[in-house]
């Protein structure tokens, strides 16, 4: 061990250290593209893909005291591995404290895991105690599908499944398909204005209203994330009934991300999703995309892939959640 971090029965030969804010951007992301065959990540992933420097940077910026809720392992003075904590309120008052771990696939299978697993789970406890949640607090963790060690990793230490994610891809703007159908009577779509900002974000928190397991989402993060240049809504005269929020992606931007579709429930079945979800991919590929993705839950009730399949798009990794409870 070295930097006083605490010992958590790591192999000889290997360290944790804190994270050391620039200095480690560079070997963090080479862990990842290390990861990357073994656990067959998906390159160009919007759930979790390869990352750059930069990009983990820009998130690392986005947690609480990162130096203490991120830990590097070292062996013969590089790094080979690194872990993050961060952490939410879900809708139904819950607080989720997720960790994800990465560890080069050589040095696997030696206790190198497990130990990250424990060094985790203790930050969280410590963490829980200090915010008082302990009522409401459980652990989580992600790992794709296709990542074999930290899914029997997972297993093994208690954890179990809670929901996945699917990633779906459309592989070439240039061929989307007409729209097949005409609206309702009194039915239009049109962009979203800041004026719609409030009426947009409201049909899209309605629509996760019966599914506990997502973050509550307030409008200043709503207003404060906004990128409108691909968002489409539908409005039954003065009423928005539903919405497509589409963006270019940051680092490529020949890729855009389906990011919400929301259609309110006595609107659905009546092509509005289909209409929004076209309109919304055709404005990506005004702005230069020649490819989508998007992702939805395994449980979502609405048959979302048919429609989603129906445009073109083609399933790729799955993205799963599991949980423990704290004690």
């Amino acid at each position: 061990m070295s930097d006083g971090a605490p010992g958590q029965d790591l192999p000889a030969g290997f360290g944790f250290r804190p994270y050391r804010s620039d200095e480690d951007h560079g070997a963090m992301a080479a862990v990842r593209l290390g990861c990357a065959e073994r656990d067959r990540v998906d390159a160009h992933s919007v759930v979790e893909g390869l990352p750059t420097a930069a990009e983990i940077a820009e998130a690392a910026a986005k947690l609480e005291e990162p130096s203490k809720n991120q830990i590097l392992v070292v062996h013969d003075g590089s790094v080979v591995g690194y872990s993050t904590i961060r952490w939410w309120q879900e809708r139904d008052d819950t607080w989720l404290y997720l960790h994800r771990g990465y560890l080069l696939p050589e040095h696997r299978r030696l206790g190198v895991g497990s130990a990250m697993l424990g060094w985790a789970e203790e930050r969280i406890r410590q963490l829980v105690e200090q915010h008082g949640t302990a009522r409401t607090a459980v652990i989580g963790a992600n790992a794709m599908a296709s990542e074999q060690d930290a899914t029997s990793l997972l297993l093994a230490a208690g954890y179990r499944r809670v929901f996945s994610l699917v990633e779906l891809e459309l592989g070439d703007l240039q061929s989307l398909p007409e729209w097949g159908s005409e609206l309702p009577a009194g039915m239009r779509t049109g962009p979203i204005g800041t004026s719609h900002y409030r009426a947009a974000w409201r049909t899209v928190v309605d629509s996760y209203a019966a599914n506990s397991l997502t973050p509550k989402w307030d409008f200043q993060d709503f207003v404060d994330t906004a990128d409108p240049a691909g968002w489409r809504a539908a409005w039954h005269g003065e009423d928005m009934v539903g919405v497509a929020l589409c963006a270019i992606r940051r680092y490529d931007h020949t890729m855009g991300e389906v990011e919400e579709l929301s259609v309110r429930a006595d609107h659905r079945r009546l092509g509005i999703g289909r209409a929004l979800l076209l309109d919304g991919l055709r404005s990506l590929r005004e702005q230069g995309a020649t490819t989508a993705r998007l992702f939805t839950s395994t449980a979502n009730p609405h048959r979302s892939y048919d429609l989603y399949e129906s445009v073109g798009f083609r399933r790729q990794n799955e993205y799963v959640r599991y949980r423990k409870p704290l004690a």
